[in-house]
């Protein structure tokens, strides 16, 4: 039952994001004095609408988008003589630019006020891996040490190389020996190979320090290339690393904006990725292992939020519904028609190209032929079509599951 609730509340906060995408659009064409005759959410047969003033807002059956329909959106629209003033590409170049970003900018906000939500009540997850302390151990033992019952947890001869050198939580270890350790990761590597007096470089309260700490060999179960286990002797100084960072309404905002930019340098990189992807998406369709890092449907991130909420794990639940909306957000500024960075890259060729015949002395050119693109548009309308198909497809005959 949690699983269905959770399912249902993700699809809810998809269709509640794509209507703020359109009254985006609807706000600021209204700001800047355009006619705006429809609103509406959804797709296919009208559910229901209502009319206030010069605009109709609806519901339709499919729950697949929505638009907002704005009057003289290109020139080859024909528009009612009276409403010659207000059309949309009557209006100067900047106000077409914003109305048309308006849309993705709504998924930014959204994502931003979702992140501040959950850096002010639950924490961010430290997904960068950056190696800041959460705890120091009292001292560090064989992995051995702790199957004998009658040995007590820390002797006083057993060696606390962290404590000892006077590391505290919230300190972030930057480099070990003089070479840079970004994340938690690059810390324990270095120091497994060490042993002995070795310089660990920490901030502490935006002070750069070196400590030296004596590091330790100890016998701990590590893994092996093989995919087993192994004991060996390693180098460790006894801290672990945290992996959420807690904030309070105040320094929220501070930690929901760095995770903002984090969140975009991702969703880039994983659009440039998305086309490698696809074939394993065909493959889980005919039967391989879904891999977990391949693109899912609405349908596929609604699965994933129902096993979060089926598991308590809100902070995946709200994590993924920022992720889509930054996903969404960049996504429709991408110069191709029929997205809204398609028409954002007419609007602004139109201006370059007007600014350059004017240097030239020449009169303004005619605008873009919408019917000429048409052909690249139907490319790009047929190939998300197609992805969605297969994401779809292999959303609902093996789908991504947390925990499985």
């Amino acid at each position: 039952m949690v699983f269905v609730f959770g399912v249902v509340l993700f699809a809810l906060g998809i269709a509640v994001s794509i209507a703020l995408h359109e009254f985006g659009h609807l706000l600021t064409a209204k700001a800047f004095g355009m006619k705006v005759t429809r609103y509406f959410i959804g797709f296919g047969p009208k559910l229901f609408s209502f009319r206030r003033g010069e605009t109709e807002y609806g519901l339709k059956a499919i729950p697949a988008g929505g638009f907002c329909e704005i009057t003289g959106m290109t020139a080859l629209e024909e528009v009612h003589p009276d409403d010659q003033k207000r059309a949309f590409y009557n209006q100067r170049t900047w106000k077409r630019v914003v109305v048309l970003s308006a849309g993705s900018i709504t998924h930014f906000i959204v994502g931003f006020i979702v992140l501040y939500v959950m850096a002010a009540t639950m924490g961010l997850p430290n997904l960068k891996g950056t190696p800041v302390v959460e705890d120091v151990a009292q001292c560090v033992q064989d992995s051995t040490a702790g199957s004998d019952p009658s040995r007590p947890t820390c002797r006083p001869d057993d060696p606390a190389p962290a404590r000892t050198a006077g590391l505290l939580a919230g300190d972030e270890i930057v480099a070990v020996g003089g070479v840079s350790t970004p994340t938690n990761a690059d810390v324990i590597a270095k120091t497994r190979d060490l042993d002995g007096p070795t310089d660990f470089t920490i901030v502490r309260d935006g002070e750069t320090r070196v400590v030296p700490v004596d590091v330790t060999k100890v016998r701990r179960e590590v893994s092996t290339t093989g995919g087993g286990t192994e004991v060996r002797e390693i180098g460790v100084i006894g801290l672990t690393f945290t992996t959420n960072f807690e904030y309070d309404p105040l320094t929220a905002f501070v930690g929901a904006t760095g995770f903002t930019g984090d969140m975009f340098v991702n969703t880039w990189h994983g659009l440039m990725k998305f086309p490698e992807k696809i074939p394993a998406v065909v493959r889980a369709i005919g039967g391989a292992e879904r891999d977990a890092e391949t693109p899912v449907s609405v349908v596929g991130a609604s699965i994933i939020g129902g096993d979060a909420a089926e598991r308590g794990l809100w902070e995946v639940f709200l994590l993924m519904l920022a992720g889509l909306n930054f996903f969404v957000g960049v996504f429709n500024l991408l110069p191709l028609l029929p997205l809204d960075g398609g028409h954002i890259a007419v609007n602004l060729y139109e201006r370059v190209r007007d600014w350059i015949r004017k240097l030239r002395g020449k009169p303004a050119g005619a605008p873009v032929n919408y019917l000429k693109l048409l052909p690249l548009t139907y490319v790009v309308i047929f190939i998300g079509g197609a992805i969605t198909l297969l994401t779809v497809t292999a959303d609902i005959v093996n789908p991504i599951r947390l925990g499985q």
